[in-house]
């Protein structure tokens, strides 16, 4: 299906390095993207814009359990990483299996890294903060699509 689109960090890091060759610019985000929804789309979209390639790292399986306990992912790594990569707006999908993304920003050194207006660059997470740093990547916050969120559709879901 989408499998060429669906990389490994080495696999990444080589294709940050052709980007880089031709003067071309990778974008970084990552996240769960357990149920996908207008305002994952809207937000991948803007940070695709960024640059010239984007590139998803998506939460494992067994890392999304830790950041949102018990009972998720609703849909497993594979299928999750299958549905981002059929995006139009996503070229690469890379699973690491941390709480965070720091060893796989340290090995993808992207040029830009975008994440959601529910942070700013002083809430990032410390080491992930440095990797970027080290690589000198850009951090850019977009903006949030208020309403969208796979919390409320969970609210949605469960409400009798």
């Amino acid at each position: 299906m989408h499998q060429g689109r669906i990389v490994d960090a080495r696999e990444m890091s080589a294709v940050r390095d052709r980007l880089d060759a031709g003067g071309r610019r990778l974008v970084f985000t990552n996240g769960c993207f357990d149920l996908l929804h207008a305002g994952h789309v809207r937000y991948l979209q803007q940070a695709r814009a960024l640059g010239d390639a984007l590139v998803v790292g998506l939460n494992s399986d067994r890392s999304v359990r830790e950041l949102k306990g018990d009972g998720r992912p609703l849909n497993a790594q594979d299928d999750r990483a299958e549905v981002l990569a059929a995006l139009g707006c996503v070229d690469y999908v890379v699973i690491f299996d941390g709480k965070r993304a720091t060893e796989l920003l340290r090995a993808v050194r992207p040029h830009i890294y975008a994440k959601g207006g529910d942070y700013t660059p002083d809430s990032l997470d410390a080491e992930e903060r440095g990797a970027l740093e080290a690589c000198g990547a850009e951090i850019e916050i977009l903006s949030l699509v208020p309403g969208r969120s796979t919390t409320a559709l969970l609210g949605k879901m469960t409400r009798p």
